[in-house]
């Protein structure tokens, strides 16, 4: 079953909190929900990154995002899908 929820205002959210902890010069809006977080195309992010996310997502929304998982390269393809995975594991 699909969730069709409007992600759109935590997205948003989402992507301030991103821009905050790795310290980007850009505004929340200025990313794609559905562009690359990274490797060359999208944001460009790479491993140490991602552990920066995970760490800031683990304290606000109480997310367990484990280096091991192997799906994590769905979870971190874009906004939306990480976006997706928080809303359905989140515990605060």
């Amino acid at each position: 079953m699909t969730d069709t929820r409007d992600n759109s205002g935590f997205e948003a959210e989402l992507a301030a909190l991103i821009i905050s902890a790795l310290n980007l010069d850009m505004k929340p809006e200025e990313i794609d929900p559905q562009a690359s977080l990274y490797g060359d195309s999208g944001l460009g992010l790479d491993s140490i990154d991602a552990l920066e996310i995970s760490l800031t997502l683990s304290r606000h929304y109480g997310v367990q995002l484990r280096a091991d998982d192997e799906n994590n390269s769905h979870i971190f393809a874009s906004l939306h899908n990480l976006a997706e995975h928080i809303q359905q594991n989140r515990t605060k």
